[in-house]
C-alpha cells in the first residue's frame, strides 16, 4: 500500500473514532454545566458502550461482525440525533426531548422561524434538519464498521486496550470520578441515553390512560347553569395571558428592574383609578415555550404538560372555565389570540362565541419579532370591536399578549391610544428598533430586551384599565411561561405571577383567603398554586351568592 493511502486511511480511522466517541461522550445537557464548568472537560471520559461493543466485535466472523457493526452504527446514529434535539430542548425549553410526545413541536418551530426570520430561513433550516437527520446515522455507520474492521486486523493490541480500558472504567466508577459535577468520567450516557428513550413509548402508554381519569373526574360538571359564576353576574371578566411572564422578571436580580417599577407604577396608578389588585403565582406545566398547554392547563383545571394530553383534552367536552361562562348564559364569551395565523379548531372546545386572531385584527404594521401585532393594538381592537360597543351584554374574554414573545426584538413601545389607527405607524418604531441579530449577540442585551418587553406589555394593560376600564371590569393576568434559559438560567422555578384587578370591593373580598398580596408584585412569600388548580378555586370562590359553600374542596 502506498505512503498516501496509508496516511488517507490512518485520517480515516482518526476521523470514525473521534465521531463515535464524541457521539458516545457529550452529554445532551452541556446547556445547563454548572457555572464556571468547562465543556472541554466532559470530553475527558471513558464510555463504557465503545467496550462493549468492542469487545462483542472483536469475537465474532467477518461476515457477522459488518453486519453488527452497520446496526449498532446506525442506532448510535439515531440516538445522536436525539442528543442534538435533547441540547435544543434543553436550551429553549428546559427539558428533554420526548421521541414519543414531542413531534407536533417540530412544526411550531417552523413557524417560529417563519415568523421570525422569514420564509426562505425556515425552509433552509427544515431542509438543513432533514440532511443532518440522514447524514448522522450513515456517517456512523461507516465509522463503526471501518474501527470495527481496523480491530479485527490488529486484534491482540485490540483486545489488550479494550481489557485495560475496562479495568479503567470500574475503577473510575467505582471512585465516582468526575472533572465536572454530574458528568462522570466513567461514561455510560449512550446506555441511559437509548433506556430513557425506549421507555418513553410505555410511559407514554400509562400517561394517556392516567389522563382519561383525571379528565373524567370533574367535580363542576354536573353543576347548575344557576349554580355558576353567580358572584360575577354583571361583571365583564377578563383574563389576559403575557406571553413569558414568569416569575423571574420581578425577582431575579440579573435582570432589568424595568418590571418591578412597572408593577410599583402600575399599582398607583390603578388605585388612583378606583381599582385594587391582589397577586400570587401560579406554577406552569411548562417553560420556555409550549404556552398552549399552560392555557389549556389553566382553562381546564388538569394538568396539560405534553402534546399527547393537549390533543386528547381539546377533542373532549371538559368544562373550561370560558365554558363555565357560557354555560352560565349570563356572559358572552370572546377571545382575542393575535398569535393565531391559521385555523384555531380548539376555539369551539373552549366555548368562544367569536374569535379575533392576526387576520381579523385589522393590523395593517409591521411584524415585530415572532408578535404579529403589538400588544396595545391587540387591546384597542378588542375595544373598538368588543368592549366599547353600545348595548352589549357583559362579557368573558382571554386576550393573549404576544409582544413578550421570543426574539424581544424588535420591540414596540407605547402611543397615544388616538394615535394607533390601522397600525401603520408602527413602521418607524419598527425602523428605528433593534434587529434579533443585534440584540442575541450578547446574553444582556437580551435579558434586557426580555425585560424591556415584559414592561411594554404590562404597560399596555395598565394603561387600557386607567383608559377604558368600567367599574364592572373583572380582569385576572398572568404569565404563561418563564422564558428561555438564556434569560433565566437553566434552574430557575416554572412560577409565573398571578394577578386580579377588580373595581369593586365586593370582588376581592370574595378571593381574601387566597392569601394572595396587595398590588401587582406579588410578595415572593406569596402563596404558589399549580396552574391546573386555579379554574376550580375561580369557580368555587364566585360561585352563586345564594350558596356559600364550596362546590368543590379547593385542592
Amino acid at each position: 500500500m502506498s505512503r498516501p493511502r496509508r496516511v488517507a486511511g490512518w485520517i480515516a480511522t482518526g476521523l470514525a473514532a473521534s465521531v463515535v466517541f464524541l457521539a458516545l461522550v457529550v452529554p445532551d445537557q452541556i446547556t445547563r454545566l454548572p457555572p464556571g464548568a468547562s465543556p472541554w472537560a466532559t470530553l475527558l471520559r471513558v464510555p463504557l458502550e465503545a467496550l462493549a461493543v468492542a469487545a462483542v466485535l472483536l469475537v465474532l466472523p467477518a461476515r457477522a461482525r459488518a453486519v453488527t457493526a452497520g446496526v449498532l452504527g446506525a442506532l448510535l446514529g439515531v440516538l445522536t440525533v436525539v442528543k442534538v434535539i435533547d441540547l435544543g430542548f434543553f436550551a429553549v425549553l428546559s427539558r428533554p426531548f420526548d421521541p414519543v410526545l414531542d413531534w407536533p413541536l417540530f412544526a411550531d418551530g417552523y413557524r417560529f422561524v417563519q415568523g421570525s426570520a422569514g420564509g426562505g430561513a425556515a425552509v433552509a433550516a427544515l431542509v438543513g434538519a432533514i440532511a443532518l437527520a440522514v447524514a448522522v446515522p450513515v456517517l456512523m455507520v461507516f465509522a463503526v464498521r471501518r474501527l470495527a474492521a481496523v480491530a479485527a486486523r490488529h486484534r491482540h493490541p485490540a483486545r489488550v486496550s479494550v481489557g485495560v480500558a475496562a479495568v479503567a472504567w470500574l475503577a473510575l466508577a467505582v471512585l465516582g470520578a468526575s472533572l465536572v459535577p454530574g458528568v462522570y468520567v466513567a461514561s455510560d450516557s449512550a446506555v441511559v441515553l437509548a433506556r430513557d428513550s425506549v421507555l418513553t413509548v410505555p410511559a407514554a402508554i400509562r400517561d394517556k390512560r392516567a389522563f382519561t381519569a383525571e379528565v373524567a373526574a370533574d367535580a363542576f360538571r354536573g353543576t347548575a347553569p344557576e349554580q355558576l359564576l353567580g358572584g360575577l353576574r354583571g361583571k365583564d371578566v377578563m383574563f389576559a395571558f403575557i406571553e413569558s411572564y414568569g416569575r423571574s422578571a420581578i425577582e431575579d436580580p440579573a435582570l432589568d428592574t424595568s418590571v418591578r417599577a412597572a408593577l410599583t407604577a402600575g399599582t398607583a396608578q390603578l388605585r388612583d383609578a378606583g381599582y385594587a389588585a391582589r397577586s400570587g403565582f401560579l406554577t406552569s406545566p411548562t417553560a420556555g415555550g409550549g404556552s398552549w398547554l399552560a392555557h389549556s392547563t389553566f382553562q381546564s383545571g388538569v394538568w396539560i404538560d405534553n402534546e399527547q394530553r393537549y390533543r386528547s383534552l381539546v377533542s373532549g367536552d371538559r368544562l373550561t372555565l370560558t365554558g363555565a361562562f357560557k354555560k352560565a348564559g349570563a356572559w358572552q364569551t370572546v377571545a382575542v389570540e393575535p398569535g393565531v395565523t391559521y385555523a384555531w379548531p380548539e376555539a369551539q372546545f373552549y366555548g368562544y362565541d367569536r374569535l379575533y386572531d392576526s387576520h381579523t385584527l385589522g393590523y395593517h404594521g409591521p411584524v415585530f419579532g415572532w408578535g404579529p401585532v403589538p400588544d396595545q393594538f391587540t387591546l384597542k381592537a378588542f375595544t373598538d370591536a368588543e368592549y366599547a360597543r353600545p348595548g352589549r351584554a357583559p362579557m368573558m374574554a382571554e386576550l393573549t399578549f404576544v409582544s413578550s414573545h421570543t426574539p424581544w426584538a424588535p420591540l414596540p413601545s407605547m402611543v397615544g391610544w388616538d394615535q394607533l389607527g390601522d397600525g401603520s405607524m408602527y413602521a418607524a418604531q419598527h425602523a428605528q428598533g433593534q434587529s434579533a441579530a443585534q440584540v442575541w449577540q450578547d446574553p444582556v442585551r437580551v435579558r434586557a430586551a426580555y425585560a424591556q418587553s415584559i414592561t411594554y406589555s404590562i404597560g399596555s394593560l395598565v394603561s387600557w384599565v386607567r383608559t377604558y376600564g368600567t367599574d364592572d371590569l373583572v380582569l385576572v393576568f398572568l404569565g404563561d411561561h418563564q422564558p428561555a434559559p438564556v434569560v433565566v438560567g437553566d434552574r430557575a422555578s416554572r412560577d409565573v405571577p398571578v394577578t386580579i384587578v377588580a373595581h369593586d370591593p365586593a370582588v376581592l373580598d370574595r378571593v381574601a383567603s387566597w392569601g394572595w398580596t396587595d398590588g401587582l408584585r406579588p410578595d415572593p412569600q406569596a402563596p404558589v398554586w399549580r396552574m391546573d388548580q386555579f379554574r376550580d378555586r375561580f369557580l368555587t370562590t364566585f360561585a352563586a351568592p345564594t350558596d356559600t359553600r364550596p362546590l368543590s374542596p379547593p385542592r
